[in-house]
């Protein structure tokens, strides 16, 4: 016999009340109640004020001022915790809203501010955020240059509250060597999209990549090292992936970019790999109307996995897990916040790299023999 709904939303009441905030998924397991159930169930006891929704949770009802204070031996609870990501950065949202689902889950506070292109707009809301009573900081600089990058190690390492890095790797030896880090390993997601050409026997390669961020950098040296180093490439290529991939695009010392249909017809090259997303599907719609098909005469692999499977031709892409290193730097700094756990402030540092994966589409497949002869 069906449980009737109102006596299954007041057990959802009872275990709200006694449990506090609790994942909607834990508790739908806990009632024997299906996901999707128990989420209609929440939607409408929240409606009728009964209790609070969150992002994925449900928390109970409350007076204002006991929802003020903190709880005890618990990250939730009083100020907020800053979150710094620069401004029209799709890579970086995707790993902010991973960290916002975890803090939401846990019933803590994002303050969060968006960074301005412009050089060293970082540190003025950062120190806003601490006078406004930030208890914390997960942070992802935009470290265009490595000059830039530099000028952040150092006040950012004399920070007064415990912080993350999220998606950034500061140098070997910095101040800011000693700070909890999150980010992908970027070299992984180059020997993914190498390995698997070479497989599908691509022996002459291209990489068109940026050179204005953390990860563009990564990206271009992992290369080199890889294509350097494997048995299945024969001839390789780096080149920029437009005039506006350096940090200073006025710099006439700057590497120039090239015409990749060009280099492509230069260097004999069956497959592409470029970063990142939207210059990728630029890439290939130039090679388009200069008669080059994909992947038909050539291969490409975008690098983000941002939009790369908008194109009219889905992009084959390594695809860093975005959302997880969000939802790793957010527990790391929750862990941080925590007055149980044993990585308070002096606890060991911690530098996590997660994998990335390859998301094979439409654009890769083995090279034309007359194109490899």
């Amino acid at each position: 016999m069906r449980e009737p709904v109102d006596l299954r939303r007041q057990r959802i009441l009872a275990v709200v009340q006694s449990r506090g905030t609790i994942r909607v998924t834990d508790l739908a397991a806990e009632l024997a109640v299906s996901v999707v159930t128990l989420r209609r169930d929440v939607e409408e006891l929240a409606r009728q004020g009964r209790l609070r929704r969150g992002h994925g949770v449900a928390r109970p009802v409350v007076p204002e001022a006991e929802d003020t204070v903190p709880a005890p031996h618990s990250a939730a609870g009083g100020g907020p915790v800053a979150l710094v990501v620069p401004e029209h950065h799709a890579y970086l949202y995707e790993a902010l809203h991973g960290a916002r689902s975890v803090f939401d889950e846990a019933g803590v506070q994002v303050a969060l501010q968006i960074a301005p292109q412009a050089p060293g707009t970082e540190q003025p809301l950062v120190e806003r955020a601490l006078a406004d009573g930030a208890r914390g900081l997960l942070i992802a600089p935009r470290w265009r240059s490595r000059v830039t990058e530099e000028a952040d190690y150092t006040w950012l390492s004399r920070l007064d509250v415990p912080a993350v890095v999220m998606e950034r790797r500061p140098r070997r030896g910095s101040a800011l060597h000693a700070v909890d880090t999150v980010c992908t390993d970027h070299w992984y997601g180059v020997h993914l999209a190498v390995d698997y050409l070479a497989e599908l026997g691509h022996r002459r390669i291209v990489l068109a990549a940026r050179d204005d961020s953390p990860t563009a950098r990564a990206v271009r040296a992992a290369f080199r090292e890889i294509a350097a180093d494997h048995p299945g490439v024969d001839k390789w290529t780096v080149a920029l992936s437009s005039p506006t991939a350096v940090p200073d695009p006025s710099d006439e010392r700057a590497e120039q970019a090239v015409q990749l249909p060009a280099l492509i017809a230069e260097t004999g090259a069956t497959a592409a790999v470029l970063h990142g997303d939207v210059d990728a599907l630029m890439l290939v719609q130039s090679l388009r109307d200069s008669g080059v098909r994909v992947p038909e005469d050539c291969s490409v692999i975008a690098y983000d996995d941002v939009v790369a499977a908008l194109g009219s031709t889905p992009l084959t892409a390594v695809s860093p897990p975005k959302a997880d290193v969000g939802r790793m730097a957010a527990r790391l700094l929750l862990r941080r916040l925590d007055p149980r756990t044993l990585d308070d402030a002096s606890g060991p540092v911690h530098r996590v790299e997660l994998l990335p994966t390859l998301k094979v589409r439409g654009s890769t497949q083995a090279p034309n023999p007359r194109t490899v002869a």
